[in-house]
């Protein structure tokens, strides 16, 4: 074996050369009476001969409307059928959708929709505190690309697939005979921490070929019922969800419009899920609740936890307490559609919860020293390149910034800091930026954070550095505390650390919050503890 933290996945799998549109299309000819679509929110239900029929409707009118291939048509909604809908519609006539996260403001859906040039936006009427139709009208003026909008629930979005040509559609069918397995099919703007975000730019053959090789490594059939309490905007929603499913003839199941722990395990009860996803917050939700030993879960055998880094205890209690035996772990980023490294079915409980586990096929990483680039040996942290099929085509408009990302060799460049194990395993020690730096010693968050959420007083835990005169940096951890009414002390968590951890890596000071900032996809704003308690 090599000593060099390097690994390419093999398998005798091949990739897929098809488009969007055509796997979907022989899907819905080999499983025509099977579910491909369930709202339960709504009770809608499609088969695949309904899902493949509606569709074609939206496909033929978006061709009607006047939509041009590789026009990008917006989509700024929550998790709803008509959000999987435009998905398939706008890959099957080489329209470019371009997923808007729904808690974006007027400043953000501007600088989204003129970035990408929308002309046409699919958005919600409402959600929450959000009026949608009331922020499109506030930024339409300064969006001149943008020439139409159609409301999901509104008489809009029944005048506009009512545009529809009639059966058989011959534009159609010539759309599609122009399209490319390689052609860019849907723009994902990242979350950045600083500044505007960036439209990483997907192809049919980025994102087919995760979500199939994802759903492959769990085993997937025509027999699985995915419920995504996810969301669509997002890679694990669209891509590792929906695309894994209907790659593989499986169900999505929406539980709610954004996430809800009651009616997420009240989905997979209901509709006997197979398999359910999520960010480790919201398995700690979902476990936290106080029925949840009320709801039978015994339909469960898989899912995928990732997003963010997955605390060892609570993937024990998803093992045992929610009957997801095969759970995996999966890693990856938007910019590699999403998924480089994947636990196996059979990986015992040590490697799904100490790594991230090991390369896709047809893909390779490898971990560099982030100053000099080249490659570490086994064992050694440093930054988690990958390289293969899913690398993004780049950032939209954007050369600059992806030259920046992805370097000659087409070496994404993750950002993450990494340690690949003798027996190839990935183990995420952390960020970067991240990364601590204590009177010169380097700490990773992450293993910190792994410790404490073993203490019976903890339900989740972030650590961050914040600005400190003599060590240049100290270590804060936020707590969310078990019980609200006893969270744990300083002097608590100091005790439960000494002997256990290197005195440098002790926090210096507990903050105890009711919950974390995140982000909408779920991932904890380690920016803004930092920005929070960074001045105390």
């Amino acid at each position: 074996m090599s000593g060099l933290s390097y690994a390419h996945g093999t398998g005798g799998t091949p990739l897929l050369g098809d488009t969007i549109g055509a796997d979907l299309a022989r899907s819905v000819a080999r499983w025509p009476d099977r579910e491909a679509l369930v709202d339960v929110p709504s009770g809608r239900r499609w088969t695949y001969a309904e899902f493949g029929g509606a569709v074609d409707e939206l496909a033929r009118a978006l061709l009607a409307s006047g939509v041009a291939k590789g026009d990008r048509v917006g989509i700024w909604a929550v998790n709803c059928p008509e959000w999987v809908l435009v998905q398939y519609a706008t890959a099957r006539i080489g329209a470019i959708m371009v997923n808007i996260n729904p808690a974006y403001r007027v400043h953000e859906l501007v600088y989204v929709l003129n970035q990408a040039g929308v002309s046409l936006l699919v958005a919600s009427l409402s959600h929450r505190t959000s009026d949608y139709r009331a922020l499109v009208e506030e930024a339409r003026d300064r969006c001149p690309a943008l020439r139409e909008t159609v409301y999901i629930g509104d008489a809009s979005w029944d005048a506009f697939v009512a545009r529809a040509t009639p059966e058989p559609a011959p534009e159609l069918a010539a759309r599609e005979a122009e399209l490319s397995c390689d052609d860019p099919v849907n723009i994902q703007y990242t979350s950045g921490t600083t500044g505007f975000p960036k439209g990483a730019t997907l192809s049919h053959h980025n994102i087919l070929n995760n979500g199939y090789f994802v759903g492959e490594t769990i085993g997937y059939s025509e027999q699985d019922r995915i419920c995504l309490p996810v969301p669509f905007y997002h890679c694990f929603g669209m891509v590792m969800g929906n695309l894994a499913a209907t790659s593989h003839g499986g169900c999505v199941v929406i539980p709610a419009p954004s996430f809800d722990p009651g009616a997420t395990l009240r989905a997979v009860q209901q509709e006997r899920c197979t398999s359910l996803y999520g960010v480790p917050t919201m398995f700690i939700a979902e476990l936290n609740l106080p029925d949840f030993a009320t709801y039978d879960l015994s339909s469960l055998r898989t899912g995928i936890m990732a997003g963010s880094p997955c605390p060892v205890e609570v993937m024990k209690r998803v093992v045992a307490e929610m009957n997801m035996a095969e759970v995996s772990i999966c890693y990856g980023m938007t910019e590699t559609s999403p998924v480089s490294t994947q636990t196996r079915r059979d990986d015992d409980l040590e490697r799904r919860t100490g790594t991230v586990g090991r390369v896709l096929p047809h893909v390779e990483v490898k971990i560099v020293d982030p100053v000099a680039g080249v490659t570490l040996p086994r064992g050694e942290a440093g930054e988690l390149c990958t390289r293969g099929y899913g690398v993004m085509l780049g950032y939209w408009d954007e050369p600059q910034k992806t030259a920046e990302a992805v370097d000659a060799g087409r070496w994404m460049h993750t950002g993450d800091l990494a340690v690949m194990r003798e027996d190839g395993y990935v183990r995420i020690v952390g960020r970067i930026k991240d990364m601590i730096i204590r009177g010169g010693e380097n700490v990773y968050p992450r293993e910190i954070e792994e410790f404490l959420y073993a203490h019976p007083k903890i339900a989740d835990v972030q650590v961050v550095g914040v600005p400190d005169e003599r060590y240049g940096e100290e270590i804060l951890a936020c707590v969310i505390p078990r019980d609200p009414a006893d969270p744990p002390t300083h002097e608590e968590v100091t005790a439960y650390c000494r002997g256990s951890l290197a005195h440098y890596k002790i926090p210096r000071r507990v903050e105890v919050l009711e919950a974390f900032p995140m982000t909408v996809s779920g991932k904890v704003r380690k920016i803004e503890l930092r920005e929070r308690f960074g001045a105390d």
